[in-house]
């Protein structure tokens, strides 16, 4: 790509990205975390495991499985993906070079991408590693002047009489939470109170080391920023959406998030947007650049606000993120994330784009994980597109869409199929994904009734043979049961 003079407004920023002419792939199984950002970066196409769109999105390319395969990992499946030869064959039509966007990856997705001459366009995966230890994030913040719940890190126990006399030096309380520094979706952070709290979960605590917190009765939320050489960029607050039986088998785990205007206005939103941005620029500090997810936590006791965690990726946020941004503000959040990963100068008013992001409307993502402990072939699924909500509870599908720039109002919903005809469904595995305008989630933390509705609506949409029905049934491996 040829040099450029430096990119100093929205309006520069458009018609760089709008003339780009390096080929930029998002790698992933599904186009969901970035979806839509093609309309903004010309030269920009999707290579994905599940084809949501049957064939039908025009930037998308969806390598056909060769053979049966069981992935253990994301970072599997994206090796898969990038080393497969209809891949390649796009590289090569598209002209040497190019940029690669995906969620999870690996050294061994580094050196694939080398081979093939491409960059990855994100931080390395051993600095992500090394950031996504949640005792490092704490230690980090703490430099930062950024706020954790009262907490000690760095720490082993090996007895429940351990962990008390830990928490007891620290002053911490009896009703304790225990992370161990790598998880996501709840799966590592344990809630313990008592002896017997502990015996539950210590195979899983023992000879890790640890981050032990103080419990505060709080509301999960989480934001989107992109640290960049011109300081951190905020996107708006959002509130997480988890645990929910509806949803999902994982108690405590992430099914979507909710985005509206009222969440948090006055001293306690800036006092959240300013930890983050001093988290941003401390990353930035330490050689990580781009998209990261801010977990916070507000305390419903005394209002204060803390960091949760750090996630150094692009995240289950990154959907709701980039549609509100480019819907009310100008432009998607990721378009600064790539602003830093180009052959282009930059330097941009990093306020003035930040007010731009105050404004917005009220939006719910919803993640819809199967629910039943039963293993079953999928014989047919609702497909990727919008759909109208019915006066009687039921849905029909309205028309096909690519994205949900479509969704006029509350009874409709854009709907993205994962696991379509002829897979296989089965405890944990992500259906689908439903995003529409208003919220799903109450003040009180309980689902809407109009998101109960939309849970049931799409589910009786999806019909199944059981595997007795089957002469040769294929049955996953259980460590293939966490793909998004």
């Amino acid at each position: 790509m040829e040099k450029t003079d430096k990119l100093q407004s929205l309006s520069d920023i458009y018609k760089f990205f709008q003339k780009n002419t390096t080929p930029i792939y998002f790698i992933s199984p599904t186009a969901y975390n970035v979806l839509g950002l093609s309309q903004w970066v010309r030269n920009f196409k999707y290579i994905t495991y599940f084809d949501s769109f049957d064939g039908e999105h025009f930037r998308m390319i969806t390598p056909k499985l060769e053979g049966e395969r069981e992935f253990q990992s994301m970072e599997d499946m994206v090796n898969y993906l990038l080393s497969h030869k209809e891949t390649m064959d796009q590289f090569e039509a598209n002209g040497k070079g190019g940029k690669i966007l995906t969620v999870m990856f690996d050294e061994k997705t580094e050196e694939i991408a080398k081979s093939l001459g491409l960059e990855i366009a994100l931080p390395p995966a051993s600095l992500r590693k090394h950031i996504d230890s949640k005792i490092v994030t704490t230690q980090m913040a703490d430099e930062a002047g950024v706020p954790s719940a009262p907490n000690l890190v760095d720490v082993t126990a090996s007895t429940y009489q351990e962990l008390q006399e830990l928490s007891a030096n620290s002053k911490l309380g009896d009703n304790l939470v225990v992370q161990t520094p790598y998880g996501d979706s709840g799966k590592t952070t344990f809630f313990i109170r008592n002896e017997q709290d502990w015996d539950k979960h210590a195979a899983k605590i023992i000879g890790e080391k640890l981050k032990i917190m103080k419990y505060i009765n709080h509301v999960p939320g989480t934001v989107e920023a992109v640290a960049t050489r011109c300081g951190t960029l905020v996107g708006p607050l959002q509130t997480d959406i988890t645990g929910y039986s509806e949803l999902t088998p994982y108690k405590g785990g992430w099914c979507g998030n909710d985005i509206f205007p009222e969440l948090l206005k006055g001293a306690q939103r800036d006092k959240i947007i300013n930890m983050v941005k001093a988290m941003g620029d401390k990353l930035y500090e330490n050689g990580y650049r781009g998209t990261f997810c801010f977990d916070y936590l507000v305390d419903t006791d005394d209002g204060e606000v803390y960091l949760g965690e750090i996630n150094p990726r692009i995240s289950g946020a990154s959907p709701l993120t980039n549609l509100v941004t480019s819907k009310y503000g100008g432009a998607p959040l990721m378009l600064f994330h790539l602003l830093e990963f180009m052959d282009v100068d930059f330097e941009i008013d990093i306020q003035q784009i930040q007010d731009r992001f105050a404004d917005f409307g009220s939006w719910t993502q919803l993640v819809l994980k199967q629910t039943d402990d039963e293993v079953r072939l999928i014989t047919k699924a609702p497909q990727s597109g919008i759909w109208l909500m019915e006066d009687d509870g039921d849905i029909s599908f309205l028309r096909k869409s690519i994205d949900w720039t479509n969704v006029d109002d509350e009874d409709d919903a854009f709907y993205l199929r994962i696991y379509g005809e002829g897979e296989y469904g089965y405890l944990g595995a992500d259906m689908g994904i439903l995003v529409t305008r208003g919220r799903m989630q109450s003040d009180d933390r309980e689902l809407l009734p109009r998101a109960k509705k939309w849970i049931d609506a799409i589910h009786n949409k999806f019909e199944y043979k059981s595997l007795s029905e089957l002469e040769v049934p294929f049955i996953p491996d259980e460590s293939v049961r966490k793909m998004l």
